[in-house]
């Protein structure tokens, strides 16, 4: 009953893309806002670097004086090339305040001192000063408004803010196929736990891995379900992804260029074509040009001139590490916050995995030669960047982080089941019932792991996991953001699980009925069964 009852409600919502879209980001931002408000301020990986940059260029500092700074990382010593610049103190006590706690997961949160704003400004240095100024102009400007900690929180807003936009507008797109069950299934698959933490944080990952979710979400349908009504809907949110992946670093141009090789794999004949016969394209292109030769520009005018001492780590030997450590990149893609101190519970890397594995045999069994050599492709190149990247950089140590791949792993949920939808018979087996698991399978374990991270800062990983009594407690109380949160994860899941099965006619390329295309899947009689 509840479900007929949210399924009439998702039907309402698809037949308005504007109430999809606000419905959508109602969720996300409700999601990665409670990471924001419930994550200890610099309890996140580099966030203080971030906040640094953010407030600086908010205030007119773009670039800054380099400054050397010694660093021990991973046991290695160096010399970090920081920059320089000129903040109210509070930025430079931000930068010590998890000491007591960081790495130290038995440990909650309550030990870090009260940050309190001070007169004056003082010389404050960051990691991040060589970074692209866009994301951080766009977080920092409420530092300029509003002193002390709350801009903390408030910058943290503004990215769950970008990020919840871009997350809604990869939900849009996921809707617009003609069944859209598995489509919305592959894009909450890819918007897995970690991704929303890193969505409330100030940090360019987070952006740069909705932007990676929208890319693939708006793409696959352009090229693989194309339809000339949708197509510059579609267009605008492939060029805005773009333009977001693409300036936040200079790998962003590696992930879209990804994306789209995989996009053009697997599309249908034509439709390429049809595409680049928009004016809108075009429009695009030139933007995401533009876009791309600034950020290339402004990280060729920026290097880093740190110096460490890690001679002793070859690139075969870091190749082998990182090889090896395949199964800790994959823990940190599904969720380990905190600064890699605060992992998910067992249940969230086996069921977020479990989905994802089953998205990807389903898509095998029914794959296309193409198609086979595109989910071949980019299992390929999650195993293969890390080494490649790694070891490319070994004389910095080793570095390398599950999150920094999510921009270009999220297509695989995606794709799989873009290609679940186009070739998979749908009579005779129970889709909606395999679709109502799978989504509530994933909100309950994205909301334990959300638990997870609040046992970690408010009574340590020893402490009691019903959290009594706290020692630290985010603003409002722990149990309302848990609340909240769950609340937001079985939402997201219902959007999955209350979708509609049957094929929806959509207008193909010649304006006629049906999808359009002899290569999209059968309409069977009992393809309705399930509905």
């Amino acid at each position: 009953m509840m479900i007929t009852a949210v399924k009439s409600l998702a039907d309402r919502l698809v037949a308005s893309p504007r109430r999809l879209w606000l419905a959508a980001f109602a969720i996300f931002f409700a999601l990665s806002a409670s990471w924001s408000i419930s994550t200890p301020t610099g309890a996140s990986p580099d966030e203080h670097a971030h906040l640094v940059r953010a407030a600086a260029v908010a205030r007119g500092q773009i670039d800054g004086r380099e400054v050397m700074v010694p660093h021990v990382v991973g046991g290695i010593e160096g010399q970090f090339a920081e920059t320089g610049v000129e903040l109210p103190r509070i930025y430079q006590d931000v930068k010590d305040v998890n000491a007591c706690y960081v790495f130290e997961p038995g440990i909650p949160a309550a030990c870090a001192p009260e940050l309190k704003e001070r007169p004056g400004t003082t010389l404050v240095t960051t990691a991040a000063g060589r970074y692209h100024p866009a994301y951080y102009l766009a977080v920092g400007w409420p530092s300029r408004l509003v002193h002390g900690e709350k801009a903390f929180y408030l910058m943290r807003l503004m990215s769950a803010l970008i990020c919840s936009a871009l997350a809604a507008s990869a939900v849009v797109s996921a809707a617009e196929w003609r069944r859209r069950s598995f489509t919305l299934l592959g894009t909450v698959t890819a918007t897995t736990p970690m991704a929303l933490f890193m969505f409330g944080v100030v940090n360019p990952s987070g952006p740069e891995i909705a932007a990676g979710i929208l890319v693939w979400s708006a793409g696959l349908p352009m090229l693989m379900s194309p339809d000339p009504h949708l197509l510059n809907r579609r267009l605008a949110r492939l060029g805005v992804g773009a333009l977001v992946l693409i300036s936040i670093r200079p790998l962003g141009l590696i992930w879209f260029c990804g994306a789209l090789f995989f996009g053009l794999l697997l599309g249908r004949k034509g439709a390429l074509r049809d595409v680049l016969r928009r004016r809108a394209t075009w429009l695009w292109g030139v933007l995401a040009l533009a876009t791309a030769g600034w950020a290339l520009a402004w990280s060729s005018s920026h290097p880093d001139n740190s110096v460490i001492d890690a001679s002793d780590l070859t690139p075969v030997l870091a190749a082998r590490k990182t090889f090896d450590n395949g199964l800790l990149y994959i823990k940190q893609m599904v969720g380990y916050f905190g600064w890699l101190d605060a992992q998910s519970p067992a249940a969230t890397l086996v069921v977020w995995c479990g989905v994802v594995i089953a998205l990807a045999m389903l898509a095998l069994v029914y794959a296309r030669f193409r198609d086979a050599l595109a989910i071949g492709g980019v299992l390929i190149g999650i195993v293969v960047i890390p080494i490649t990247a790694q070891a490319l950089q070994s004389q910095l140590g080793m570095i390398w982080q599950g999150r920094y791949l999510l921009p270009f792993a999220v297509g695989l949920p995606i794709m799989c089941a873009a290609i679940c939808h186009e070739r998979m018979p749908w009579g005779g087996f129970a889709w909606r019932r395999l679709l109502v698991m799978f989504g509530f399978s994933l909100a309950l374990v994205n909301a334990a792991a959300f638990l997870w991270a609040l046992r970690r800062n408010t009574v340590g990983t020893e402490g009691p996991l019903l959290i009594s009594p706290a020692h630290w407690a985010p603003y409002g109380g722990w149990a309302v953001w848990l609340v909240v949160y769950t609340l937001a994860a079985l939402a997201l899941g219902l959007f999955v699980a209350a979708s509609d099965n049957r094929e929806r006619p959509l207008p193909d390329s010649s304006g006629t009925a049906g999808g359009g295309s002899a290569e999209g899947p059968p309409r069977l009689a009992g393809a309705h069964a399930e509905a």
